[in-house]
């Protein structure tokens, strides 16, 4: 069997790997030029590095990332309302690694390049169709070359061509009303150095927390995200989401002064930054299904979804991982396919829609419905049980509990 792979994000570049794993040939077609390390800050959860890890990239993911040990969630005022452990803290076999999405990207392109060879990864390749037949699929590029291979997996980001190509009148991304902002700088170090905070809900939200060492002692290369209701769910984004569009300074002072937090400066930290970022906060509306015949999606592509509860790049992961391995076991790509759409898609299609009420930062959103000028004691604005079962069960349709299950299972509890 033979693959083409279009988009070379890490959902691509990661299933590349699953399918040479599984002894499957692929190649990766990339619009852009070259690979470009783009980006900030991403959480790579336990269930996805034990992934990674699977394919040899645990050390090489270390030396670039942080193992994030703990999540505070607070009040947009500063009030701590939930401290959790993360990783193996938290009793998962793997860890959780905060790094740059870029340099994630650069790690999973250099391990393609190196494994299935230097024309594994063809850039200059935008898809601008394809055609099927009984026998194999043919996709067309921009530069007038084609392609030929068993089956094609759209990897290729909200924007998908893939998916414009088999749902031609879906329109654009949904904007859920919330411009980003979003920037990395080098910073002291707070909290235990590897401490990630959350603070504010819905219309108003700060994350802070650490993606690799600093140049000097003390400090780490520290990721920022600044995100603020501006509009109406639903309305059309006012720009579309680059990470290459520039942050309108005026934006950032207007809302900074919405947030307080005692572990760290953080008007400081963003006015430090030299390279800021500005998009919209979108998702596409879950589709009945990703495949026609030789043809299916995978990642943003397939499901694009709001960055709540670190599960944007984890699900890639999972859809890479379930393809590959019925790739390797089907003989008719077209069962495959479907296989595997019968298996990711119920549980995307959930991440997707419970990442709209704010996933796992629902519980923040709850605190400041009930008290929305701040708290002087937690237990007298909601009870621990209704927090744990907030993002308990957010946890567990994610299938973020699939690292701690497996630990239990290989120890016989």
């Amino acid at each position: 069997m033979n693959v083409m792979i279009v988009g070379a994000g890490i959902g691509g570049l990661f299933t590349a790997l699953r399918l040479h794993a599984e002894g499957i040939g692929c190649v990766v077609y990339e619009r852009g030029e070259r690979i470009r390390e783009l980006g900030v800050g991403i959480n790579a959860l336990p269930f996805a590095v034990r992934e990674l890890g699977a394919v040899g990239l645990l050390d090489r993911l270390d030396e670039i990332g942080v193992r994030t040990g703990e999540l505070v969630y607070a009040h947009r005022l500063g009030q701590e309302i939930m401290r959790r452990p993360c990783g193996r803290a938290a009793g998962f076999a793997h860890p959780q690694i905060s790094v740059h999405r870029g340099r994630l990207q650069g790690l999973l392109h250099r391990a393609v390049v190196e494994r299935l060879g230097a024309d594994a990864v063809r850039t200059g390749h935008r898809l601008v169709g394809f055609e099927q037949d009984a026998e194999a699929v043919t996709a067309r590029f921009a530069d007038g070359s084609q392609a030929r291979a068993d089956v094609l997996v759209g990897a290729d980001g909200i924007h998908s061509a893939t998916r414009a190509a088999l749902f031609p009148g879906e329109g654009p991304p949904r904007w859920s009303g919330m411009m980003t902002w979003r920037g990395a700088t080098e910073w002291p170090a707070f909290g235990t150095g590897r401490t990630m905070v959350i603070l504010g809900g819905n219309a108003a939200k700060l994350v802070v927390y650490p993606i690799g060492t600093g140049t000097a002692p003390g400090t780490r290369l520290t990721n920022w995200a600044m995100a603020v209701r501006t509009g109406r769910p639903g309305d059309p984004p006012p720009d579309e989401q680059d990470w290459t569009r520039p942050a309108d300074p005026a934006d950032l002072a207007a809302h900074v002064g919405r947030f307080t937090c005692d572990l760290f400066d953080h008007a400081a930290m963003i006015e430090s930054t030299r390279d800021r970022i500005a998009f919209p906060m979108c998702d596409r509306d879950p589709l009945p299904g990703w495949t026609r015949g030789r043809v299916t999606l995978l990642g943003d592509a397939a499901h694009p979804m709001y960055p709540m509860g670190s599960n944007g790049a984890g699900q890639a992961v999972l859809d890479a991982v379930n393809l590959s391995a019925h790739l390797a076991n089907h003989a008719d790509p077209g069962r495959a396919l479907l296989a595997y759409e019968r298996d990711r898609l119920p549980a995307t299609t959930q991440i997707v829609l419970r990442n709209r009420l704010g996933g796992p930062e629902q519980v923040i959103e709850e605190v400041e419905r009930r008290a929305p000028e701040g708290f002087e004691r937690i237990e007298d604005v909601i009870t621990p049980a209704e927090l744990e079962a907030i993002v308990a069960g957010y946890t567990r349709a994610s299938g973020g509990d699939r690292d701690r299950a497996d630990r239990a299972d290989r120890s016989g509890g």
